[in-house]
């Protein structure tokens, strides 16, 4: 990374200097001021950001250009000469005006651009164009404003978006359902961790450019996913010549870290990096007050103590190639490499009747290194100027991690000796192969689509167990919990769907054929027989399964008024199991708690509705709609005993995933964006949902009926001296399942910044849970024993962080090249 800015810069330098010293008329000549102003064809507003771009005719390789202020006015200074004009805007059709000879300094007065017809979606816009559009089937957060992300994660970030909740453990749910698909720039990607959302909570939420949330997915997205789609678009840089940031962020408990977005762009290429290191400690706690109906204790508090050290490095570097003005070629790697040293100690006070019996200290301690690769190919074709459109994608993912752990555990009242000392080893390897292919074919002020993604995964785990023999000092391996297990995931696909747009009536409906494999092969040079008679006489720990199933979409928009639409939504899809959830061998966080994946669990399917309502005032936009989910076979995790104890006679507790039969959601959701005057801005957003389950599984009815809600509101200020504050509160009710309740969460976040060094420069200081009250309180009963919780993940957390930009302006050009269009997002999801 010390070599590539000094080659960037080097690069810019030498590609100005070639292009000072070629001849032409346009070098000869005085400077003169191009001005305008830039406007919606519809509703007349001023479009921030639009790009106005001077080409030279003598000399295409010399371009110039601007961006338009907050009123869309441009004023940009060029030599006299002869110029191809295009003025630019992501969603926009672009304005041309090739072959202009400008003498002297001209105003080209107000244009108008239209939304592109090849992105029917895009059919309303909310608030400020910066801050979140409505499409057909989602809404998209440009998140780049909310100061609290200011040396926060990719998953901090999540956690302000609406209809989104992140919990104290990082489990992402969309609407409360966790049933949620995470994409990176549109594709499952090793940047998520192939699927666990572990990975995001180390990258930077600075190279965040938007999410979009896609709760009623088009045709052209996978299946997968009963909640919905999360589809995180990465930062990459549009304005032409050298560019970029640099972000720097240190913090108590330990949070620091540095990351670099570099951009080199010009008429035949634009070349992005992303760089950036980690350094954070994630202090936090739990209390745990266990009852037993059986083994030798009635009672036992646990007291929990943890320190999580997180050390990360990621980069990724790519290179947009423009093969032609309507097609380019671009190639990314990516690579994610980190270190993570977990520490727990926990306090055992453990009880017969009323009386302390024992008391025990445990401690484990838990390396884990992650190394991800991922390669990515992307062609795009704009085969005319109405949309015609051919895109290819090629991508392999490679993950490997490496845990090992210590587990030991000693009595320390009333006699001191050794329990148990374990060495846990475990290797994950995930490979992940992507193919697809997408047409687009405007006609008229219709779109028609069709489109083939194919993804063919693997995931092999290694897991091994070795137990010290206190009577030999040696250890043994466990042979019930030592195994090898691969697991394939091949989803072929294939879609199609039409759009239209009939006067004040827009529609998109869709369909999908998608065929799954999903394979299981357990290796184990051990006696899997009592592990088969665990599972049951019916399950078969080596399988070999197949789906094919049919997923429409259908999507309506209508207009009542110019700001004032309502829209109608249905899809079905599909809830794939993941490895560990399949993985028959149990594996455990602790000696009296395991978990065990279920060979036997079926991918989940669900239908779902979506009616919305969205009007938009001079100063206040409301967002509502109110959903409906049926799903079959869906997962559920429960708790059962498993008729053992450990060797100090503590009754063994095991998790595993299930089908049960239905999972009925019902809820309503409405947001509101209140902009009072410039200086004060108001957001907020309420989500309402009562979910019912019905099923059996080994004889007990774990069927539920519950309500829950969670709430959001931000405050952002603009005060004196170009310094603005930002309140985030967040609340998330009480929720129920069969077997445990959990109690509200409440947390509150502050965070101030200030623009420095003409504006290149901004300060910030956020402070995380500032009331520390970020806690899950759970209460959990079953017939053999019952749990008192209560688990806080990080403590309260304070950042400062500083902002430099270079070639830049503080808000990112939000322009397109005019025939790039959405980056990533939609148009690469097949």
């Amino acid at each position: 990374m010390k070599q590539l800015f000094p080659l960037l810069l080097l690069l810019a330098l030498s590609f100005n200097y070639v292009n000072s010293q070629r001849p032409g008329g346009d070098r000869e000549r005085g400077p003169i001021v191009i001005t305008g102003k830039v406007l919606d064809k519809d509703d007349n507003l001023p479009l921030e950001y639009a790009t106005l771009v001077l080409q030279s005719v003598s000399n295409p390789d010399q371009i110039t250009g601007g961006i338009t202020d907050i009123d869309g006015n441009f004023e940009v200074e060029a030599k006299a000469g002869k110029y191809n004009i295009s003025i630019e805007y992501i969603s926009y059709k672009t304005y041309k005006l090739p072959n202009q000879t400008l003498s002297e300094s001209t105003d080209l007065g107000t244009i108008k651009l239209a939304l592109d017809v090849a992105q029917l979606e895009a059919v309303e816009v909310v608030g400020e164009k910066t801050t979140v559009e409505v499409r057909l089937d989602k809404k998209i957060y440009n998140i780049g404003k909310d100061l609290t992300n200011s040396g926060a994660t990719i998953t901090d970030a999540l956690n302000n978006v609406p209809s989104v909740d992140v919990d104290v453990e990082g489990a992402i749910s969309l609407r409360g359902n966790e049933n949620v698909r995470i994409l990176i720039n549109g594709k499952p990607s090793a940047l998520a961790g192939f699927g666990s959302t572990d990975a995001l909570t180390q990258l930077p939420a600075d190279a965040i450019e938007k999410v979009e949330v896609i709760t009623s997915p088009s045709a052209r997205y996978d299946a997968e996913g009963t909640a919905g789609i999360l589809n995180i678009i990465l930062k990459k840089e549009k304005t032409l010549g050298f560019n970029g940031s640099v972000n720097t962020t240190i913090g108590y408990p330990v949070n620091s870290g540095i990351s670099v977005n570099a951009n080199l762009r010009t008429d035949k290429f634009n070349l992005f990096n992303t760089t950036g290191y980690s350094y954070r400690d994630a202090p936090g706690n739990a209390f745990f007050d266990n009852t037993y109906s059986s083994g030798s204790f009635d009672r036992i508090f646990e007291d929990r103590e943890y320190s999580r050290l997180r050390k990360g490095f990621n980069t990724n570097l790519g290179l947009e190639y423009f093969l032609t003005e309507q097609s380019s070629l671009t190639g990314s790697v990516f690579y994610r490499t980190s270190k993570s040293e977990d520490g727990t100690e926990n306090t055992n006070k453990r009880f017969i009747s009323n009386s302390l019996n024992s008391e025990t200290f445990r401690t484990e301690d838990e390396n884990e290194d992650d190394d991800n690769y991922q390669f990515s190919l992307n062609y795009v074709n704009n085969l005319n100027d109405d949309g015609q459109k051919l895109t290819v994608d090629l991508q392999y993912s490679k993950g490997e991690e490496t845990k090992t752990s210590i587990i030991e555990e000693n009595n320390t009242i009333p006699n001191e000796n050794l329990i148990v000392l374990e060495n846990v080893f475990e290797t994950e390897l995930q490979n992940e192969y992507l193919v697809q292919a997408d047409y687009v074919l405007p006609m008229g002020d219709a779109q028609f689509e069709i489109g083939y993604r194919g993804t063919f995964e693997e995931e092999v785990t290694d897991y091994r167990l070795d137990s010290l023999n206190q009577a030999t000092g040696q250890f043994n391996i466990n042979e019930d919990l030592t195994n090898k297990f691969t697991y394939n995931e091949n989803v072929n696909a294939l879609y199609t769907q039409y759009g239209n747009k009939i006067g004040k009536f827009s529609f998109l409906l869709g369909l999908r054929l998608e065929n799954t494999q999903l394979k299981g092969q357990l290796d184990s040079e051990f006696d899997t027989s009592q592990l088969e008679e665990q599972l049951g006489v019916d399950v078969d720990v080596n399988f070999d399964k197949n789906y094919l199933g049919l997923f429409p979409t259908v999507n309506f928009i209508y207009e009542l008024a110019e700001n004032e639409n309502i829209s109608l939504g249905y899809n079905r899809r599909i809830n794939r199991p993941r490895g560990w959830f399949i993985n028959p061998f149990p594996s455990r966080s602790s000696r009296t708690n395991i978990f065990q994946g279920n060979p036997d669990l079926n991918p989940a399917f669900s239908n779902a509705f979506d009616l919305g309502y969205l009007k938009r005032w001079d100063k206040i936009t409301l967002t509502s709609s109110i959903y409906y989910q049926r799903e079959t076979d869906s997962f559920e995790r429960v708790q059962e005993e498993t008729g053992q104890t450990t060797t100090d006679g503590i009754e063994i507790i095991r998790t595993i995933p299930i089908n049960l039969s239905t999972n009925n959601r019902i809820g309503a959701e409405a947001g509101m964006m209140y902009s009072p005057t410039k200086w004060l801005r108001l957001n907020s957003s309420f989500n309402f949902f009562r979910f019912s389950t019905e099923g059996i599984f080994n004889d007990v009815d774990y069927g539920t009926t519950n309500n829950s809600w969670f709430a959001r509101f931000s405050s952002k200020v603009s005060l004196p001296e170009k310094i603005d504050w930002q309140t985030n509160a967040f609340y998330r009710g009480p929720s129920s399942t069969a077997q445990t309740e959990n109690s509200g969460i409440f947390s509150l976040n502050l965070a101030f910044s200030k623009d420095i060094m003409k504006d290149n420069g901004t300060l910030s200081l956020n402070v995380s849970d500032l009331l520390n009250s970020r806690k899950r309180s759970s209460y959990t009963e079953t017939e053999f024993f019952t749990s008192d919780s209560e688990f806080q993940w990080r403590r309260r957390q304070i950042t400062m962080g500083f902002v430099y930009r270079f070639n830049q302006p503080k808000e990112r050009n939000k322009g397109s090249r005019g025939n790039g269009g959405d980056e990533g997002g939609e148009e690469i999801e097949g």
